[in-house]
């Protein structure tokens, strides 16, 4: 079974910046973490969870949500099944719960906190 573990939440006032990871594990022979495509999201208190960014697995295209495009980047290292989304001039919009996922398997990690206020 597939496990992702996002990290790197926290508190940041405006205009600051975060790394978020997520690490995945449990793949099964043939399959690895360079064969799936990769994916960020979030759920703000009262509000719906929310695409925020994708990427490929051997091109590594990336895409963004509008409301975060020119300030958050999403990468990758497959050699360490870990993918990023680094974070910066947050937002107080930007407050949610932030999520990995896993297209393919349909796989959710537990979530990490961020938090933008002064």
């Amino acid at each position: 079974q597939i496990q992702l573990v996002e990290s790197g939440g926290g508190l940041v006032q405006p205009g600051g910046s975060l790394r978020l990871s997520c690490v995945a594990s449990g793949f099964t022979a043939g399959y690895t973490f360079m064969h799936y495509d990769m994916s960020w999201y979030r759920q703000a208190p009262g509000k719906e969870r929310e695409f925020v960014a994708s990427i490929t697995n051997v091109y590594q295209t990336t895409e963004y949500a509008d409301s975060v495009k020119g300030r958050f980047t999403i990468s990758r290292d497959n050699w360490k099944s870990t993918v990023y989304l680094q974070m910066d001039r947050l937002e107080p919009e930007d407050t949610a719960v932030y999520y990995c996922f896993v297209r393919g398997p349909a796989v959710w990690g537990q979530g990490t906190q961020v938090t933008v206020s002064s």
